[in-house]
């Protein structure tokens, strides 16, 4: 969370992106930290260290994880900000939140099997 939340401050406000832009750049730099997160820590006990088999936990987790992050962030954040005028940092942790759960799952069941 506070991956994508920095990014998503450091893009916004310090580089003047646009908040739909910047969330999904923000969105992409937390799926590629919390998935070496996971491979490091989270499911360790679960992968092989073998290179062909990372690349394909990978894959699995954007097509999983990935997906439902960017296309989960970049909606709500367009409702929540774009409609109903929330500020986009409030309006990405409701994001974040949305998210997780359905995150973890898969990524329980798909990714990390």
């Amino acid at each position: 969370m506070g991956v994508q939340l920095a990014t998503l401050a450091l893009l916004v406000s310090g580089l003047g992106l646009g908040y739909m832009v910047a969330t999904a750049l923000a969105v992409e730099t937390a799926v590629l930290h919390n998935f070496v997160w996971h491979e490091r820590f989270t499911w360790k006990d679960r992968g092989s260290a073998r290179v062909g088999q990372v690349a394909m936990r990978l894959l699995r987790f954007h097509a999983g994880n990935g997906l439902i992050s960017m296309l989960g962030n970049l909606v709500l954040m367009r409702l929540l900000v774009g409609t109903l005028h929330l500020h986009y940092m409030l309006a990405n942790m409701v994001t974040i939140a949305a998210c997780s759960l359905l995150n973890f799952a898969v990524s329980e069941w798909f990714v990390f099997r």
